[in-house]
């Protein structure tokens, strides 16, 4: 009798993959710790060899969530790799305050690596993290709020500040500063509650402490203009993190930015990197444990060419005084 209950607990837990992904991918659930609520995910896991794996964490875009199948390319290079995958929802489309960097949304995307940790045998030196647009806001969101967790964090044209994407948005009329009141608690007026608000969910406030983290920022250079977030994101994301000598001046990110176009400053400072494809490389420059990627494109990602960076990095260790 036990034997067929877990069966049937089994069974409601685990369930086929969504059209549009391998049918190695199963559907899950756990449990999160933001609540102990029973999250939904996709994931994969190779068979047992012994030997601990990498884990890779895709995180779905703005307005979607964990059954998106843009992101089955991340799960197919798993599967060949002999990788864990897991792509949680963390809570869904950012239209909600349960969504958009809230604090069930940082547990949420923990729990599930704790989950894969418990399915598999990990290899904690080498647990990546990748995501594009919203997921590549929640990268960087993630970068700072767990740094320790992360070998590699691949953020390809994500948000950085939401209340400077709220600005952008509103005056180019596009849906996401709704969006952002709706999951803030309105308009984030300097001192109101829903600025506060917007701060403590905003990767710009955190990122600081990714100083340990191998983190690759990438960008188009036309986002903003045929794209819904200004490569300016990304740029002051990596000024963060660089060193001074390193740093991209607020006029050339100005423009970067307003022109779409690489700086004649900046002239030069590209590389030939094949996993890019047909989407050049315009301007790379690396500081310390960041890289940042100006490409050829607009609000897109290159799912290749951060899985090929996430596969060479490991995780860094503090000094062992520190």
């Amino acid at each position: 009798m036990k034997f067929l209950a877990g069966l049937i607990l089994f069974s409601l837990c685990v369930y086929s993959a969504p059209k549009g992904w391998p049918e190695q991918v199963q559907e899950i659930k756990y449990s999160s710790d933001a609540d102990q609520t029973q999250q939904p995910a996709l994931f994969y896991a190779p068979e047992k060899t012994g030997k601990a794996l990498p884990l890779l964490v895709g995180l779905h875009t703005w307005s979607s969530n964990y059954r998106q199948s843009m992101s089955a390319s991340y799960a197919q290079w798993c599967i060949e790799k002999k990788w864990v995958f897991i792509h949680p929802n963390f809570r869904g489309p950012n239209r909600r305050p349960e969504a958009t960097g809230s604090e069930l949304v940082i547990k949420d995307i923990l729990s599930a690596v704790a989950y894969a940790k418990k399915s598999a045998t990990i290899d904690e030196n080498r647990i990546y993290l990748i995501g594009a647009s919203g997921g590549g806001y929640a990268s960087l969101l993630m970068a700072g709020r767990a740094p320790e967790v992360w070998a590699g964090v691949s953020a390809w044209v994500p948000i950085l500040d939401l209340v400077k994407w709220h600005e952008e948005t509103s005056k180019r009329k596009l849906r996401y500063a709704g969006e952002i009141e709706k999951s803030i608690g309105g308009k984030p007026l300097a001192g109101s509650k829903a600025f506060a608000e917007a701060r403590k969910r905003s990767a710009i406030t955190y990122l600081k402490r990714a100083k340990e983290v191998n983190l690759d920022i990438n960008a188009g250079i036309t986002d903003g203009h045929n794209g819904s977030v200004p490569i300016s994101h990304s740029l002051i994301a990596f000024n963060i993190l660089a060193s001074e000598k390193d740093k991209i001046s607020p006029e050339l990110v100005e423009s970067f930015t307003q022109k779409a176009k690489v700086p004649v400053g900046l002239y030069g400072q590209a590389e030939k990197d094949a996993a890019y494809g047909a989407k050049k490389v315009l301007f790379r420059r690396q500081s310390r444990t960041t890289r940042l990627t100006i490409f050829q494109g607009g609000h897109e990602i290159i799912p290749e060419a951060g899985l090929q960076w996430l596969a060479k990095q490991k995780r860094i260790r503090p000094p062992k005084n520190e």
